[in-house]
């Protein structure tokens, strides 16, 4: 049986994918860092630091969604990855619940890329279907700013030129993963798949491009090779950056407790 065109492709390692998937966790990193002083120590710096850090924070974790839908793109292996990671956001729920039960996380990013990736394994075999198009990504990003509303009670580019959703939708939290919850609803991190699906859909019709080694040529060149590190670690620093977090102010806290008697 023939092999596909882009088997056949000998993949250049995209260097630049890595640095901006690095330095979007390592801004996560410091952003979760402020949250922790903010709202677990009361800190006053803390506070100052993410009320100045917090307008970015959609951007560099957009930043890190279209990645991950490149790299899909790139993967033989994505529903098996999805599942894993999955697994991986459950024990994250469980763990939070647990221990900061006031900061649970319910459906973070953790849980949105799962989802996505268990979708996007499902149907992949409809998507190679589409070859690469501007319009498909353009269309993308209509999808996404079409639904941003969506947990305000609306679709549409606003709630006066938008169509209103039922109350009754947001009586209840079971559709919290669609951004459709109630005033109950509690989770320190939080990406529902309406609108974010939109920007990881997006890197997945931008990842044809990467299968295809079609990536302008400066993206193949390492630039700044410790947020290359951290980009090709990622899912791991991802994961144990919060109890270190934790462990390092509680740590500080005794220390300076222990001083103050």
């Amino acid at each position: 049986m023939p092999k596909s065109e882009n088997a056949l492709i000998e993949r250049r390692r995209i260097y630049l994918m890595d640095e901006l998937r690095g330095f979007a966790v390592f801004c996560m990193v410091f952003y979760h860092g402020f949250y922790t002083l903010a709202y677990l120590y009361n800190l006053k710096a803390g506070m100052i630091l993410l009320n100045f850090f917090m307008p970015a924070e959609p951007y560099f974790a957009g930043m890190f969604m279209l990645i991950a839908g490149i790299s899909s793109d790139l993967s033989h292996s994505n529903l098996k990855r999805g599942v894993k990671l999955l697994g991986v956001a459950l024990v994250v729920t469980l763990v939070t619940w647990v221990i900061v039960p006031q900061e649970v996380i319910t459906f973070g990013i953790l849980h949105f890329l799962s989802v996505c990736m268990i979708l996007y394994g499902l149907l992949k075999p409809v998507s190679d279907r589409f070859r690469f198009s501007w319009v498909t990504v353009a269309v993308c990003a209509v999808l996404f700013i079409g639904t941003m509303g969506i947990s305000k009670g609306y679709l549409g580019f606003s709630p006066q030129f938008g169509v209103q959703l039922p109350d009754s939708l947001y009586q209840t939290n079971y559709l919290a993963p669609f951004g459709i919850y109630s005033y109950t609803f509690l989770s320190a991190d939080y990406f529902p798949l309406f609108p974010w699906i939109f920007v990881f859909a997006a890197g997945t019709f931008l990842g044809k491009l990467a299968a295809a080694d079609k990536f302008p040529a400066f993206t193949y060149q390492s630039r700044v090779p410790f947020f290359s590190w951290i980009g090709r670690h990622a899912l791991i620093l991802y994961i144990v950056h919060q109890p270190v977090i934790y462990g390092v102010c509680y740590a500080v806290e005794l220390i300076i407790n222990l001083f103050r008697r």
